[in-house]
């Protein structure tokens, strides 16, 4: 029995050399630290039909290149399997890292139990991953003053903040059902626009009011152009008309406009509603410039770009990277660090100070 032992001492002492040498820990963690130069990140985006994501895919890159990484990027094209497979090819390829923003968010526990089990980091980008333990960090925006945003300008417009008492009539559309983000616009908006609606100074003419009641697969523009199409007709016959749309993002609020143009919308007669929306892309841009859209919500991505770049650069150089909200989202397996940028409220009156004058985007960007 004492050789017996003595034997399994030395063995197990011989492991722990090992183990060491490897650069890893009783819990299974990695403690190797990544040289940029031989590190490779892989990046999944959701579609390069949406002009934001190629931007977002642009800048992750850009920024992984000057801190001299490699990169690999793909985009899933808003198809939940074909993101899986490009997800599990970079994971065979040997990437260091994973930066993902998930088409279907609840799609992805196999796939992250494989870069888990090959100890590679996670960064879930603007969409939170759930269901997984194996997201390390969140790099977004906040999303619920999103919503407060969109939900504040309407009643501004409207002029129910100044004591106007309408009554007003408003239709709501929310994001993908498969987004988490899209709970926490809505969910902002409404804590803006509800007490409004309890005191009917608002009033929603479909009595379509709850999220699973509003929501645009996949933040689809020509589905929300088709539910507004359906709106129009089976709600505002006769003199009824629509004075507000809340639409949580830009391609919705085109499809939205595309809609009660096709109303005659957009005249003396019948004037445009007071339209919102998100992400400040160069189409919605110009319709606010144009006097169509009203408002849309301005999300620096190269600033997103750069928090997503820091988490990888600090967790493949053994740093733990730097957060702002470490409680608010848990993914339903975990509550996952995050940090959260500021969001900003761009109109026709500061678009000029906000998207140009900050070099987001060029004046003739935007002719």
């Amino acid at each position: 029995m004492r050789i017996r032992t003595a034997a399994t001492t030395a063995a197990c002492f011989a492991l722990s050399l090992s183990l060491t040498a490897c650069g890893q820990d009783s819990s299974g963690g990695s403690e190797e630290k990544k040289d940029p130069k031989d590190a490779t990140i892989g990046i999944a985006m959701p579609t390069k039909s949406s002009e934001r994501w190629i931007s977002d895919g642009n800048n992750v890159v850009k920024d992984l290149k000057a801190k001299g990484y490699k990169t690999k990027l793909v985009f899933g094209e808003d198809d939940p399997d074909q993101q899986v497979s490009q997800i599990e090819n970079m994971i065979t390829q040997g990437v260091d890292a994973l930066v993902i923003a998930a088409i279907d968010n609840k799609s992805l526990d196999n796939v992250l139990q494989q870069a888990a089990d090959a100890k590679i980091p996670v960064i879930s980008y603007d969409r939170l991953i759930l269901n997984s333990e194996h997201v390390d960090y969140y790099a977004s925006f906040d999303n619920e003053k999103v919503g407060r945003l969109q939900g504040t300008y309407i009643i501004e417009q409207l002029g129910l903040d100044k004591g106007e008492k309408g009554p007003f009539n408003i239709e709501l559309f929310a994001g993908s059902n498969d987004d988490n983000n899209t709970r926490y616009f809505f969910s902002g908006a409404m804590k803006v626009l509800q007490p409004y609606i309890d005191k009917k100074q608002l009033v929603v003419q479909s009595r379509q009011t709850k999220l699973n009641q509003v929501t645009t697969l996949r933040w689809d523009g020509g589905t929300a152009q088709r539910r507004m199409d359906d709106l129009l007709t089976s709600s505002y016959g006769g003199s009824q008309r629509v004075d507000a749309v809340l639409s949580p993002y830009d391609g919705i609020s085109i499809g939205i406009l595309s809609a009660l143009r096709g109303d005659s919308y957009g005249t003396k007669t019948k004037p445009w509603p007071v339209v919102t929306g998100q992400d400040a892309e160069v189409a919605s841009v110009k319709s606010i410039i144009a006097g169509e859209q009203r408002q849309t919500v301005y999300k620096d991505l190269r600033q997103l770009a750069k928090v997503a770049t820091g988490m990888v650069d600090a967790a493949l150089k053994g740093d733990k990277p730097e957060t702002n909200d470490t409680t608010s989202y848990n993914n339903g397996a975990k509550v996952v660090p995050a940090y959260l940028l500021n969001p900003v409220s761009v109109d026709k009156k500061n678009y000029t100070k906000e998207l140009i004058d900050t070099g987001y985007y060029k004046e003739s960007d935007l002719n």
